[in-house]
């Protein structure tokens, strides 16, 4: 029987929860409107418009809710992230009120007496994939506080329900007795988002977490991700823009600070484009595209994407946290320390995220500073450093992992007499990939590698302590980045190396042991010695544990791991190809 004929046959179904199709249309392009509103920068207008009747439309309360979790994910202020969960619940129930109490889960799982479609209203599916949104986004924002992904899981039976309506209702679309509605954009909209977001996320995960997924029956594939939201983002549905801006963050984000630093970054331009000509004001287009020039390595491009990205808004003062943290990298990738201290010093006072990594961040570039620079505010960085510890923050009971590895690295300044850290910024730096950037320009990649040899030099001249294995080891492992990127490969080789060798000579930061094993073998895949690198990247992984940024290291060596096998794979495939032939 076809879908839209069942629809309109029990569409006349009434019940106190239920409301007419045609309100759900008209639902769906006030919600429409009030998106154009917050892409416009009118971010209050669009909650104004939407309030009225979050209480009784499904799509008026996700929207709602779903703005205000970008607001909690742009501030990573607790009450902001309480205020999203607690509206993303309330559209949860709303949504729930409006499914039909067999729902589609419960009908294709179900082994006997499975029920068909026809018993679906248009509204009643609707609710069926907001539902599963509204699970997937309170899923992201756990996520957001938790990298290692333990809270993800924790989610279980929530989580799992999410993944099995999404799966369950792609089923539907790609069959053949689906036939498509008034709403039917909007609908598959919905489905390719959620199954787009889910494929792609599990697709990055380490081995170790992706195995106990597929074990309670997730699996994810990185390609069918991507296809889902590329057609989700080309359709004109509800759920579009949404798409588009999940994969401008997997593109300029999730695949650059936790993956290789590979990006597709002519698909996020191409992605972006279209926005950015209709919206050339839009703080969220903006950012982007100021992400993107980062990426490409033209610094000061960026800089004046993240200008004009503040400049264009005054209402959310989020967007411009999230440009001075931008620009702030800008600044140091430059090697400014003053003017990458100025934006660590605004974050430090205007945002919440957290108040020791800001604080790090300042004490570090006040470190960077030399010995005739005035220190703005008479700020002195062994004091900063050490007020660090005291700023710990827990988010939803969690701690940030880039917070406790500022706090781990403080504490060497709570002795009397404090053994100075080498280079701390740059060592951040290298957390959040930066040497990927800074690697496409080779003028700023001398700039730095200038400064890493000088704290080397020190380093040798000063007499032994307990952190001097340790200092010496991480500076070898920032110079051997910067030798990559200039092409000087035998060096970051022996770079690389000497820090293995010096293993047991480590104290504190035993993170470098692994990373250096990465990046060796990020060195190695681009010699092509895929297989030599697969086997550093397996020891990584296995012999090593309990780190500072250990997840985040995880990531990325997954990502490695993939890109080296389907390089070895494409290899043996074009040989057997050249063989036929």
């Amino acid at each position: 029987m076809a879908f839209l004929t069942a629809w309109k046959r029990t569409a006349s179904r009434k019940s106190d929860h239920r409301t007419p199709v045609s309100s759900l249309h008209e639902a769906l392009d006030q919600c429409m409107t009030a998106l154009d509103l917050f892409l416009t920068n009118q971010f209050s207008e669009a909650l104004s418009y939407l309030q009225p009747r979050t209480k009784e439309s499904m799509y008026h309360s996700l929207t709602y809710a779903t703005i205000l979790e970008m607001q909690a994910m742009m501030t990573f202020d607790p009450q902001d992230i309480l205020l999203a969960g607690n509206m993303m619940k309330e559209a949860q129930s709303l949504c729930q009120r409006h499914r039909r109490k067999s729902s589609v889960t419960d009908s294709f799982s179900s082994l006997v007496h499975r029920p068909t479609m026809e018993q679906f209203t248009e509204e009643e599916i609707h609710a069926e994939v907001c539902y599963a949104e509204c699970l997937l986004q309170r899923a992201a924002l756990t996520f957001l506080q938790d990298e290692n992904m333990v809270s993800f899981i924790k989610g279980g039976i929530k989580v799992r329900n999410s993944y099995q309506t999404y799966k369950e209702l792609d089923s539907l679309v790609q069959s053949s007795q689906y036939c498509k509605g008034e709403s039917h954009r909007h609908f598959e909209g919905g489905v390719k988002l959620g199954v787009g977001a889910f494929n792609l996320t599990l697709s990055m995960l380490p081995t170790r977490i992706l195995r106990l997924l597929e074990f309670v029956g997730f699996s994810g594939n990185k390609d069918y991700g991507l296809l889902q939201l590329e057609e989700g983002a080309s359709g004109h549905s509800f759920r579009a823009v949404l798409c588009v801006m999940l994969l401008l963050c997997y593109h300029t984000f999730l695949t650059f600070v936790l993956g290789t630093g590979n990006v597709n970054i002519e698909e996020a331009e191409k992605l972006l484009k279209p926005y950015l000509n209709r919206y050339p004001k839009g703080a969220i287009f903006l950012f982007f595209a100021g992400r993107i020039e980062a990426i490409k390595g033209n610094i000061d491009a960026a800089i004046r994407r993240f200008e004009e990205c503040c400049e264009a808004q005054q209402h959310w003062k989020q967007f411009h946290h999230m440009c001075y943290w931008e620009l702030m990298w800008c600044f140091t990738y430059k090697g400014q320390w003053k003017m990458a201290y100025f934006y660590a010093d605004l974050l430090s006072k205007e945002n919440s995220w957290s108040k020791a990594t800001y604080i790090y961040m300042k004490a570090a570039y006040l470190s960077m500073f030399g010995k005739e620079d005035y220190k703005p505010f008479g700020d002195d960085e062994v004091e900063l450093f050490r007020a660090v510890p005291g700023l710990k923050l827990k988010i939803a009971g969690k701690s940030l992992p880039t917070e406790k590895f500022a706090i781990r690295k403080s504490r060497r300044y709570l002795s009397p007499n404090p053994v100075s850290l080498p280079v701390p910024a740059l060592e951040m730096m290298y957390i959040w990939n930066g040497y990927a950037v800074i690697g496409k320009q080779p003028a700023l990649t001398d700039g730095m590698l200038e400064v890493i040899t000088r704290a080397e030099e020190t380093l040798e001249r000063s007499p032994e302590n307990e952190f001097s294995a340790d200092d010496e080891c991480l500076v070898k492992l920032l110079k051997g980045l910067c030798l990559k990127y200039l092409g000087r490969v035998q060096e970051a080789e022996e770079n690389f190396r000497s820090i293995s060798a010096n293993e047991k000579k480590i104290k504190y930061d035993h993170y470098l042991i692994p990373n250096a094993l990465l990046e060796l073998a990020l060195l190695f895949m681009e010699q092509g010695r895929n297989e030599e690198a697969i086997r550093l990247l397996e020891s990584a992984k296995q012999n090593y544990k309990n780190y500072s940024m250990e997840s985040r290291t995880h990531f990325r060596i997954q990502a490695a791991t993939l890109q080296a096998k389907s390089s070895l794979e494409n290899g043996s495939r074009s040989l057997v190809s050249s063989v036929s032939l």
